[in-house]
């Protein structure tokens, strides 16, 4: 633990890691249950990533996510009832009802989106990073993606345009071992954060099952970023709990070993920062279990805000589809 972390800080780490947790616990009952149509990619295991990075960041920072993005969206300060509409496909959601849940954004937030394209959100971060740059803002982009990325061409793109004009963005790799079912081990022989050494980038490896460790990661890359000295590739050596998607356990898909399984829950990240808060005397298990508590009220408030909010009306359904760019000019498709 460090001494320089103050109690209530490291208490709100914990909550926002136990958040995620909860609310991806219930995403699955629901997705059970039918009452969210289709398949999600669940986040559980992996919360010391997402809220280490956004506990770094400035409310005026901006992110953007991938199709795992539940965690991001709330370590960013997403609203659990907007996030449960969105997945039921109520009005009340974060794109009214229409993305779901590999599309939550709020731009009001700093939530550039999440993206169902692979590595998409690598480009979309440089070009709000050189927004910021241009315009001498104090801010920071960051893009999440996976170990499934590294090897997408975009990804390679973006990091070299980001090193080349010393953009203010920090890459973070979720590395969770798995592309789906293919192990990083046999498509890639270089550890991802050594791959940023050909950007001239600094790159890091963390552990991403300490909430501490990638906190003191993000912190370094976004002092660096913030003092006009470029980008950061942060890899986070994580385990995501369930499989690629909700739908995997109903097809009976085995491709990771239940010991490996078993070896990265002894290393839960909930667990481990809630152990180490008590011993550092930054709280009790008191203060634990109350914060374990008013997360439970606030999911179960999030559930029947959404079951209690409009279905969508048909007749909309066409609705925001397209964007008017000028004031008095028809949108797209439409005659004047």
């Amino acid at each position: 633990m460090s001494n320089i972390m103050p109690a209530p800080f490291a208490r709100k780490l914990y909550y926002h890691m136990a958040r995620i947790r909860r609310f991806e616990d219930r995403v699955i009952t629901l997705v059970d249950d039918n009452e969210i149509a289709g398949v999600t990619h669940e986040y559980s295991g992996q919360e010391a990533v997402a809220v280490g990075i956004c506990g770094a960041l400035a409310a005026a920072d901006i992110i953007t996510s991938t199709h795992r993005g539940h965690g991001h969206t709330l370590a960013k300060g997403g609203d659990v009832g907007k996030m449960f509409a969105e997945l039921l496909g109520r009005t009340t959601g974060y794109n009214q009802g229409r993305g779901g849940s590999m599309h939550i954004a709020d731009i009001g937030l700093g939530i550039f989106g999440a993206n169902g394209i692979v590595g998409a959100g690598t480009p979309i971060a440089c070009g709000a990073a050189h927004k910021f740059k241009a315009a001498r803002e104090n801010r920071v982009a960051v893009s999440f993606f996976g170990d499934g990325a590294i090897n997408q061409g975009v990804v390679h793109e973006a990091m070299n345009l980001a090193a080349i004009w010393q953009l203010p963005v920090v890459f973070v790799c979720e590395n969770n071992q798995y592309a789906i079912s293919t192990p990083l081990k046999q498509v890639t022989i270089l550890e991802p954060y050594l791959r940023a050494q050909s950007y001239g980038m600094p790159g890091v490896s963390v552990d991403g099952m300490d909430v501490e460790a990638v906190y003191h990661a993000a912190l370094t890359a976004t002092e660096r970023a913030r003092s006009d000295k470029g980008p950061t590739f942060i890899e986070c050596q994580t385990y995501r709990y369930f499989g690629h998607y909700t739908g995997e356990r109903h097809m009976k898909m085995s491709y990771r070993p239940q010991d490996e399984l078993e070896s990265w829950k002894l290393r839960d990240p909930i667990k481990i920062w809630a152990a180490r808060m008590v011993e550092g005397g930054l709280c009790t298990q008191q203060d634990v279990e109350a914060i374990d508590a008013e997360v439970d009220a606030e999911i179960e408030r999030g559930v029947e805000s959404a079951r209690s909010s409009p279905q969508p009306n048909p007749a909309e359904a066409l609705d925001c589809m397209y964007a008017v760019s000028y004031p008095n000019t028809p949108a797209w498709g439409v005659e004047p």
